[in-house]
C-alpha cells in the first residue's frame, strides 16, 4: 500500500550544497539520503519527497563539515501488509515459481501457490502451465495475488499467493 509518511530527522547538507538557498540543500539531502531505501524497522520502502514542512536552525559541529538541520518533511512510501490484494506483473519465471513485481519491490509466488492444479514449468519459454485446467502463466502477465509473508532481513522477501479463490493471472479471471 502506499502512503504519505510524515517524518522528523536530522538530515546532513554536505558542505559543496551550502551555497544553494537551504530548503533546496535540505531537499537534495533528503533526496540523495532516503528515497530508495528500506526502513526495515517500519516496514517501508521510501519512494519520493512530497514536501518540506519546517527546517529548523543549522547546527555545525568542530570536526564535521557539514551541516546538520532538524528537519519535518513529507515522504511517500510503499508498504507491504500481510493479507494485502495487489496487483502485479510477472517479470521472471523460475523452475521454484514466478516474481511478480508490485510497486517497487518483487514478491514471490512459490511454485506450489501458483494455482489449485498440478503445474509443470516450460524452461524453454519460461510458461508455468496447469495440467487439467489448461491455465498458462508468462513473463508479462498481470495478476492478482494476496501477500502472505514478509520478512525485512539481510534480503527482503515478500511471498505471495495466487491458489485462492478470485486470485490469479488476470486472463484466467477474464475466462470465468
Amino acid at each position: 500500500m502506499y502512503k504519505i509518511v510524515k517524518m522528523k530527522e536530522r538530515i546532513k547538507v554536505p558542505p559543496e550544497d551550502l551555497g544553494l538557498p537551504t530548503e533546496e540543500a535540505v531537499r537534495k539531502a533528503i533526496e540523495k539520503t532516503l528515497e530508495g531505501k528500506v526502513d526495515t524497522k517500519l516496514g517501508l520502502i521510501f519512494l519520493s519527497l512530497v514536501s518540506v514542512e519546517e527546517i529548523e536552525e543549522g547546527k555545525i559541529y568542530p570536526t564535521d563539515p557539514h551541516v546538520y538541520y532538524q528537519v519535518t518533511f513529507k515522504m511517500l512510501a510503499f508498504k507491504p501488509e500481510l493479507h494485502e490484494l495487489v496487483i502485479g506483473e510477472v517479470v521472471d519465471n523460475t523452475n521454484f515459481g514466478s516474481f511478480v513485481r508490485i510497486g517497487p519491490i518483487d514478491g514471490l509466488v512459490h511454485i506450489s501457490q501458483l494455482m489449485d492444479d498440478y503445474v509443470s514449468f516450460d524452461k524453454k519459454n519460461s510458461v508455468f502451465l496447469g495440467k487439467q485446467s489448461k491455465k498458462t502463466l508468462k513473463i508479462g502477465d498481470k495478476v492478482l495475488a494476496r501477500i502472505i509473508s514478509i520478512s525485512w532481513k539481510e534480503q527482503n522477501k515478500i511471498g505471495l499467493t495466487m491458489r485462492q479463490q478470485g486470485l490469479g493471472a488476470l486472463h484466467w479471471l477474464k475466462k470465468k
